[in-house]
């Protein structure tokens, strides 16, 4: 069989799956599915990052892949910005102006939002009936979700991000001792502290948290940011964003092969 011929065989037989985003210095998303696809001894799938410096750089992606490309995960920085290429917003809420899980049928792109179902899976469980009023810190793509579900729970909650804007009250120097106290949900939905960055954390008032508060960080590498770090020294309850992650992951599994 001539070995052009053997290699469109091969492509079409290829279910392959990606994320984009950037940069991708690692990628929880690559190492899930990898493992997924070996535990469940599916060998004709494929997962690959694409590292894109624009979002217009999808095309390409699509169409050197147009044969076996099922679905992508999208990370910041494009979560919005993917809206516009997009054919069909319908199963992405009103409310959430952002996508992170795309999939692929005769070459047309349907967006879905399943950070906010990852999101609320894993942050509920540690949810207490006094956590009424949240800090949500960063308003890009991931904090849109974030927020989505807060409402549904009917808990009261405030942007803070480095400039004011329409989404925003607070600006960080903004936080007095007293607002920090008054929230008793803080949410980190900045990439702050992501590996390497480690050392990095949102600039608020960490001796106003008290034992009361519950802070979630939304990443997961390390497990333990210098944001969870200085709440749990107040004796905070925190979570990371590992379970969100996984859950989310399984979503855009179910969504890709249905």
């Amino acid at each position: 069989m001539p070995e052009a011929f053997q290699k469109a065989v091969d492509d079409k037989a290829m279910q392959l799956y990606g994320l984009i985003g950037y940069p991708l210095t690692h990628s929880f998303s690559k190492k899930y599915f990898e493992e997924k696809f070996k535990q469940q001894e599916l060998t004709n799938c494929r997962f690959e990052n694409f590292s894109i410096q624009s979002i217009d750089e999808l095309n390409s992606i699509l169409k050197e892949h147009h044969s076996s490309l099922k679905g992508l995960a999208v990370t910041i920085p494009y979560k919005q910005q993917v809206l516009k290429l997009l054919d069909s917003l319908a199963y992405i809420p009103a409310e959430i102006n952002a996508c992170n899980c795309i999939k692929i049928i005769d070459n047309k792109l349907i967006g879905y939002n399943t950070d906010y179902v990852g999101f609320e899976k894993s942050f509920v469980p540690l949810l207490k009936a006094d956590h009424k009023k949240a800090l949500v810190l960063g308003n890009g793509g991931a904090a849109v979700a974030v927020c989505f579900v807060l409402k549904k729970l009917d808990i009261n909650y405030t942007i803070v991000s480095r400039r004011k804007n329409v989404h925003s009250a607070f600006e960080y120097n903004d936080l007095t001792e007293d607002i920090v106290k008054e929230h008793t949900v803080i949410i980190n939905t900045t990439p702050l502290g992501t590996f390497p960055a480690i050392n990095e954390f949102p600039l608020i008032p960490y001796g106003s948290i008290t034992k009361e508060h519950y802070l979630f960080d939304l990443i997961y590498n390390p497990e333990k940011t210098m944001f969870l770090q200085k709440g749990e020294e107040q004796g905070a309850t925190i979570k990371n964003g590992a379970d969100m992650l996984a859950i989310q992951a399984e979503e855009n599994w179910k969504i890709w092969n249905s």
